[in-house]
């Protein structure tokens, strides 16, 4: 004749069992709902770059027509501030500088000048000018550079 065994009863360890899945499932579902932020941030990030980056481009398309057809014509250090917030929040410093070079001589001898024109557009999304470096460290904050050159030959 065996010996009775002692053993516990299998009472209560579903609970347990069931306790840790929740606890596992709990910790799942936080972690997606943090990628699904992280994500939408990344998403608004570049949406932001997008704009600033467009917003430069047009302000380089602006300042080339001003420093070729419209009043930049010598265009000594000018610069000015274009708000395009209504399009899309964003802000562009436009500024202009220019140096007269000597191309030699023309064919009737005289001397040939030729004006390089250096067009600088710096968009950003803060509410003053920019660059900006108070709002850069800012979230959120998008800035975009774009540099041309250009003669009026």
């Amino acid at each position: 004749m065996t010996p009775p065994r002692l053993s516990l009863p299998a009472r209560g360890l579903g609970a347990v069992a069931v306790i840790v899945v929740l606890v596992l499932l709990a910790a799942v579902a936080a972690a997606v709902v943090r990628f699904g932020q992280q994500g939408q941030t990344m998403v608004q990030q570049d949406v932001q770059s997008l704009r600033a980056s467009a917003a430069a481009r047009a302000g380089i398309e602006w300042g080339l027509f001003q420093a070729l057809k419209g009043s930049w014509t010598s265009c000594s250090a000018t610069s000015q501030t274009l708000d395009l917030a209504a399009d899309g929040g964003m802000r562009v410093t436009v500024s202009c500088s220019s140096t007269l070079y000597n191309e030699g001589l023309d064919s009737t001898g005289a001397n040939r000048t030729v004006r390089l024109f250096t067009i600088d557009a710096v968009a950003c999304n803060s509410g003053g000018n920019c660059p900006d470096a108070t709002a850069a460290v800012r979230s959120g904050y998008a800035e975009a550079r774009r540099q041309v050159q250009a003669t009026n030959n």
